[in-house]
This record gives structure tokens, sequence and C-alpha cells, in this order.
């Protein structure tokens, strides 16, 4: 992808229905990697991160970060510890998603 994020933000931000497709594919980033979307859904953000290369970063960031945090939480963790974690996450997500 050549563009750039600069020439995004000048040329595909200034267009509302863009910006607000960028909030969207954001906001439900966690649910599509979840595989919890259905396939229209999954289509159009799929189609968003292929035109959109700052959401695609942010993608990517999401993707990586659950790499490190499954890597870590296969580790020696204490399971009372890895509970308090899967319960913290799970709340944050549910709180997110109501927001």
């Amino acid at each position: 992808m050549t563009t750039n994020a600069h020439d995004h933000d000048e040329h595909a931000h200034g267009d509302s229905v863009h910006e607000h497709r960028c909030d969207d594919a954001i906001a439900q980033v966690q649910a599509f990697l979840d595989g919890e979307l259905d396939e229209q859904t999954v289509a159009s953000i799929e189609a968003h991160l292929q035109e959109c290369s700052p959401c695609l970063e942010a993608y990517d960031f999401e993707t990586e970060l659950r790499k490190v945090i499954a890597a870590k939480l296969s580790d020696d963790v204490p399971g009372d510890l890895r509970t308090r974690l899967i319960s913290v996450l799970d709340r944050l997500e549910s709180e997110g998603v109501e927001d």
C-alpha cells in the first residue's frame, strides 16, 4: 500500500463517511479477531482494512498484542493470577462493548 498516514488524513478523513467507517472498524477489532461478527460485517471490515493503512496498523497492533499476551499466559503463571487476569480482561471487554 503506497498511501501514507498523512495522505490518508488529508484525503480520506475529510469524508465523514470514511471517518465513521474507521471508527466502526477500530471499535469492532476485538470482535473481528474473536470471530464474533457476521459475514457481511467481516467483509466490510476486511475491505476497509485493505484500503486504510492507519486502521490496518491498529489491527496489526491488536493481533500482535494478543500473541504477546497468549505467549505470556502460556508461561508459568499461577492459576489464580491467570483466572483474575482473564476476569479483568473479560470485564473490560464487556464494558467496552456497552459504550
